[in-house]
């Protein structure tokens, strides 16, 4: 069974909000056995939606629309489907009767324009949005299906969820799943985990591929069965594959992230941490407290220049301390011996860095950890202090952090 999805909004063709949507319902079609053949979006024109429509049904047996269905003139899905199926729009008054209820509970004046919401294509089954305003509709052509579904989130997952997908299985008769897994690294790029698993991304059933992210590389594992049971047993069978390749380089899966596993070995190690960062601005101590129990883990966490640095935990060193390895060390089992039975930390990198001849920025980040095992370092090649090179180094920290915690070989 074939869907396709169409997001529609001028707003999402100019990047002033970013499509989540489209995620979402793929995720939500795939766990009830659809293979998404393409996602679409439009902007508010009613010949692009209704070819968009009229293409989608070609070759789909289900076609889902998110968006252009608000009260507004420049929502023209409701028009847009009623043509492409060849139908007129009709008033639904059980629809008109909800949303005037809707906005009487909030003790809302009712617009002028909202009625428009009730209209619907003639032959439509009428979705009702008890989160929100605007109702959806179902609409069955030729032997297909076109779902349109409000464009604000929480009214299209809630819709979705206890709607759409009950109508899906029943009028389908589904009896294929498709789960989904992903493998969480860190620390290591795309390419070198590419190398190491190339041979399982050519599988056929479970499907393997990589997402990569500024230091960290996603491996997501699909599986299509008959039923749950089957394909969870071919997502353990993959992923026990993908472990013997790649080991302790996976830190977690799905929902678990870097900087949670930290937090958790910390928390049964019964370890504070104690840090300083001289050119992430914090990053690697706000991605800790950002998690559950995360504050409770942190001792102290600075963060200064590498001058500054030297001057607050090297009083007595002599002359500025230098970006190295050693350096990074030096300052991590200072600060650890602070934190009594801890762990000290310390990330320290080019805060001016060098310009090279295609403008692309160039620099040095060492990462020292220090504790009752002794002292480790690691240097990562980052691209200046950007966003994404903060959020690389930050990835890069905690995953030495988690080996260290492991007694793990920090370069492996």
């Amino acid at each position: 069974m074939q869907a396709e999805i169409i997001t529609i909004g001028t707003e999402l063709l100019l990047g002033q909000i970013v499509d989540t949507n489209a995620a979402f319902l793929a995720r939500q079609l795939a766990a009830v056995g659809f293979d998404v053949y393409r996602q679409t979006t439009v902007g508010d024109n009613v010949g692009r939606i209704v070819e968009a429509i009229g293409t989608a049904l070609d070759h789909c047996d289900f076609v889902i629309t998110s968006g252009g269905i608000g009260p507004t003139v420049d929502d023209k899905t409701r028009e847009a489907v009623a043509e492409a199926t060849g139908q007129k729009l009709r008033m639904d008054p059980a629809l008109l009767r909800h949303i005037a209820a809707f906005f009487e509970r909030r003790e809302w004046e009712l617009g002028e324009n909202n009625p428009l919401q009730a209209y619907i294509p003639e032959h439509a089954i009428p979705v009702h949005n008890p989160v929100g305003t605007a109702p959806g509709f179902i609409v069955e052509y030729q032997g297909s299906y076109v779902v349109s579904l409000p464009g604000v989130p929480r009214e299209l997952y809630y819709l979705m969820e206890h709607t759409v997908l009950p109508f899906i299985q029943k009028e389908f008769g589904l009896d294929t799943v498709i789960k989904t897994r992903i493998l969480r690294t860190a620390g290591s790029g795309e390419s070198d985990i590419d190398r190491r698993i190339a041979a399982l991304e050519t599988a056929s059933n479970p499907t393997v591929g990589l997402a990569a992210h500024p230091g960290a590389v996603d491996i997501r594992i699909a599986a299509k069965a008959k039923d749950d049971l089957v394909a969870s047993q071919m997502l353990d069978d993959m992923e026990s594959k993908l472990r013997d390749i790649l080991g302790d380089r996976i830190y977690g899966i799905d929902e678990e992230t870097i900087a949670g596993v930290v937090v958790k070995q910390l928390l049964e190690l019964d370890l504070k941490l104690a840090m300083v960062e001289t050119n992430t601005g914090g990053s690697v101590a706000r991605r800790l407290t950002g998690v559950s129990n995360g504050l409770s883990i942190l001792k102290q966490s600075l963060t200064m220049s590498l001058e500054g640095a030297g001057e607050a935990l090297l009083p007595n060193a002599k002359g500025p301390i230098a970006l190295s390895a050693a350096s990074a060390e030096i300052l991590a089992a200072r600060i650890q011996a602070d934190t009594v039975g801890g762990i000290g930390m310390a990330i320290i990198g080019d805060e001016d860095p060098t310009v090279g001849p295609y403008s692309e920025r160039t620099g040095n980040t060492y990462i020292g950890v220090s504790g009752s095992d002794g002292t480790i370092s690691g240097r990562l090649h980052f691209a200046g202090i950007s966003a994404d090179a903060r959020t690389r180094t930050t990835n890069f920290a905690l995953d030495l952090l988690r080996r260290y915690l492991l007694n793990l070989d920090p370069r492996s």
